[in-house]
């Protein structure tokens, strides 16, 4: 059903493009807006004009951040022999709630996935090789996502790193396969470190 409104419209539209928004749940959140006091509609729209704003990617981790470099990468505190390597921003979040982890990551940007394109050229891959280059970091923890492109990804990782003398270790399988790191709890995840092995 088309709405008279042309505005209605076109916010149905916009809101059913986000990933997992249906038309129907656009919809509810349009008629949930409009019935909303003003001023938390412009709530919204600023906090998500400030996001395209002031969020970016750190230059040396690739996570999402205000800040270049990143709090973590930023951190004394932080083990600079160790570099955990996962796909999305979203999956650094998903290890540290765990607070087993206490080195850096590389944030590939995705999974190889010839299928759709996605080439070693596409990810972050050759900022890791110049990460590793300078020989203080050990070990490299690679924790892809437990699915075909994840595995791929954690296979090309092992041949390309191998030869530069790094420890490579994979998460272990306390995760479902098929699944994402975002959406695990934090004791199956913890596990999945505490349990890595050689690649």
């Amino acid at each position: 059903m088309r709405y008279a409104s042309p505005a209605i419209e076109r916010a149905i539209e916009r809101l059913s493009r986000l990933p997992g928004v249906g038309r129907k749940t656009a919809q509810r959140l349009v008629f949930h807006l409009l019935r909303s006091p003003q001023d938390e509609t412009e709530a919204l729209v600023q906090a998500l004009l400030e996001l395209k704003r002031k969020v970016r990617y750190c230059s040396v981790c690739f996570n999402l951040s205000e800040e270049d470099p990143c709090q973590i990468c930023a951190d004394p505190q932080r083990d600079r022999s160790t570099i955990c390597v996962v796909e999305q921003a979203n999956d650094v979040v998903a290890v540290e709630r765990t607070g087993q982890y206490r080195g850096l990551y590389h944030v590939l940007g995705g999974a190889l996935s010839p299928l759709d394109g996605i080439g070693p050229e596409q990810l972050r891959v050759a900022e890791l090789v110049r990460r590793l280059e300078g020989g203080t970091v050990r070990e490299v923890i690679v924790a892809t996502n437990p699915n075909a492109e994840g595995e791929a990804t954690a296979v090309y990782l092992a041949r390309l790193l191998k030869p530069l003398g790094v420890r490579l270790t994979r998460i272990a399988r306390g995760i479902p396969v098929g699944s994402d790191l975002e959406y695990a709890d934090e004791a199956t995840l913890a596990r999945a470190l505490e349990g890595r092995t050689d690649l």
